[in-house]
């Protein structure tokens, strides 16, 4: 699995990372004006419209975020006895990013994978 933290999460990260691109795009817009004067007002303009336009794909992926949040199944961690939403087959837990799945079939190879690491690790 790629993910280091829950699916939800990832896409909360790659909402605030908008954000934040977003905003220092309407800074460095704005920067414009304040270096070149007046001429430059075209460039904050175009710059302020970028920004804009990655806000609001930040608040797209927030929204999507919160949808499919909405609708994860909600399971105990058996690590940290924290509740915790899954989505899809297998993700990881929200607080501890131990690996959870509802697939048992996964759920053996995955078991069986631990203990030769463990195994090879102690040998």
């Amino acid at each position: 699995m790629r993910f280091k933290s829950s699916k939800v999460n990832e896409f909360r990260l790659w909402g605030l990372v908008l954000t934040m691109v977003g905003m220092g795009v309407m800074i460095l817009g704005t920067a414009g004006i304040v270096f070149w004067g007046q001429k430059a007002q075209w460039i904050a303009a175009i710059f302020l419209i970028l920004g804009l336009i990655t806000m609001l794909g930040s608040m797209a992926i927030y929204f999507w975020a919160g949808v499919l949040s909405t609708s994860a199944i909600v399971i105990q961690c058996p690590e940290c006895d924290r509740q915790t939403k899954v989505l899809g087959k297998t993700d990881r837990c929200m607080f501890c990013k131990s690996i959870l799945t509802l697939d048992p079939s996964y759920a053996a190879k995955q078991t069986e994978e631990r203990a030769e690491e463990h195994n090879s690790k102690h040998s």
